[in-house]
């Protein structure tokens, strides 16, 4: 046989039909890139990400307009016809803003809950995502991943998890980096009043004359009756403050007792919290040639208070 001489095999198909999986070529199958009239396009049904009109937006759709949407939206065909967004809002709306007659599109057929997964997992890599996103997002991954793992005809990622003993909020946790109690503290932030979910929003968004809480204390919150909440609400706004994670801890125990009420909500608010305790400071250098080197500091208070107590004392002697 001469050098080069091609060799039939006798197999028909493609040719890189004999190193892709049958998950592969169907993927491929349901699979093509389109341009599309932004308004064939449907949002997502309950999307847990906002679209913002903010600086970040408008250079956004300033590119848009110049180069247009360089990296293509990720949309699923609907059976009654159009299509739904699943990665690619922002984009989108940017092209909405600048007039653009079409948005580069690939096209893929998906599940509901396949859909949830990518668009969670594509929305969680902004570089800003506020408590709330991730509160819903979470949940409506795990729900997702908790559907698919009920079923037997699906052979994806999750169920491969699945195999090694991994639960679904672990798999949650593993992908977002965050611990799987974390998962579940964000996820219990959907369990409270929208009012008290953007006080917890407010302390990433930083907006000034805005009331801010931490996310522990609102997980503490979020056990409550939406009633007691609303009543919570009611006392925050008026004394213009948030409780502390052990102020939250409080309420709670009263709430789970039954003793909650408006009066022992303000009781419990108007409480002096640690952190609001006015702090004196002074220079260090200052007052170390007082002290030998190495004085730890709470040695080197006690010192300065009973010397000041001394004074006192010195200064009322001499007033007699």
């Amino acid at each position: 046989m001469s050098k080069g001489t091609a060799i039939d095999l006798g197999l028909t198909g493609a040719y890189n039909d004999l190193f892709s999986t049958q998950e592969e070529r169907d993927n491929a199958g349901r699979t093509f890139v389109t341009d599309l009239d932004p308004a064939e396009i449907s949002d997502f049904p309950n999307h847990p990400f906002h679209v913002r009109m903010d600086e970040e937006m408008e250079q956004m759709v300033e590119s848009v307009r110049e180069r247009g949407v360089l990296s293509p939206v990720l949309v699923r065909p609907m059976p009654d016809g159009g299509y739904q967004m699943v990665s690619g809002h922002r984009r989108k709306f940017a092209s909405e803003l600048a007039e653009l007659p079409t948005v580069p599109c690939i096209v893929r057929e998906l599940t509901d809950d396949e859909a949830i997964i990518i668009m969670v997992d594509s929305n969680l890599q902004r570089e800003r995502v506020l408590p709330s996103e991730k509160a819903f997002a979470y949940k409506m991954k795990l729900d997702a991943m908790k559907r698919q793992g009920e079923r037997t005809d699906l052979t994806c990622a999750p169920t491969a998890h699945k195999l090694k003993g991994l639960k679904s909020r672990d798999i949650v946790a593993e992908q977002a980096g965050e611990s799987k109690d974390q998962i579940q503290r964000y996820i219990r932030l959907t369990n409270l009043v929208p009012e008290l979910l953007d006080m917890v929003d407010n302390t990433v968004l930083k907006e000034k004359g805005t009331l801010q809480m931490a996310l522990r204390p609102a997980v503490e919150l979020s056990y409550l009756p939406e009633n007691e909440q609303n009543a919570l609400l009611e006392v925050m706004e008026s004394e213009d403050c948030t409780p502390s994670h052990a102020q939250a801890i409080k309420i709670r125990d009263f709430s789970e007792k039954g003793k909650l009420n408006p009066d022992v909500i303000l009781s419990i608010m108007q409480e002096e919290k640690p952190n609001q305790v006015e702090q004196f400071k002074m220079p260090r250098n200052r007052i170390d040639k007082f002290f030998p080197a190495g004085t730890p500091a709470q040695k080197i208070e006690d010192t300065i208070v009973k010397a000041l107590e001394m004074y006192r004392r010195r200064e009322r002697a001499m007033e007699r």
